[in-house]
């Protein structure tokens, strides 16, 4: 039984019975959940900026960081595993943090870029805990395929 940390920019897929896959802290970052049920598999891409444009040997190194180019690559490795059923998807964060007038609206723009990316690989969100101005950590248990949420003064809840 482990703990797979994802960082910021950083995803992890997982089959291996026992795992947990968390990331800590999304506050304007998007954590994107992918549950695999027919071959009890999860995934965890923890999403910071919607647009590689900005820094495109960023997004070559780290393709996590950004949505545009995280989502393709976990997806990589979700094909990998051998999936060929359904995938549910869940999104987390997106919060409005440390920006109290609006000016870049990162979790926004990070909300609206990951539908975007989803999209066009028809995939769409089954369930969504995003916005507000909380901060949230991710945690998915493989042998279950439940996703916890929990943030400071908000205790633990079930997306």
């Amino acid at each position: 039984m482990s703990v797979i940390y994802v960082g910021v920019g950083e995803y992890a897929v997982s089959k291996t019975p026992g795992d947990t896959i968390k990331t800590m802290a999304l506050g304007s970052c998007v954590g994107v959940i992918f549950l695999m049920p027919k071959i009890r598999a999860v995934g965890l891409l923890h999403v910071a900026l919607p647009d590689s444009s900005i820094n495109h040997k960023r997004a070559s190194e780290k393709p996590g960081m950004f949505a545009d180019t995280g989502i393709p690559a976990i997806i990589k490795q979700i094909q990998k595993m051998g999936n060929n059923g359904k995938i549910i998807m869940k999104l987390a964060g997106g919060a409005a943090i440390m920006d109290p007038n609006n000016t870049f609206n990162i979790g926004k723009r990070n909300i609206l870029a990951v539908r975007k990316i989803l999209w066009q690989y028809k995939l769409g969100a089954q369930t969504e805990d995003l916005g507000d101005s909380i901060s949230r950590t991710v945690s998915i248990e493989v042998n279950t395929g439940k996703v916890y949420l929990s943030s400071p003064g908000r205790g633990e809840w079930q997306l």
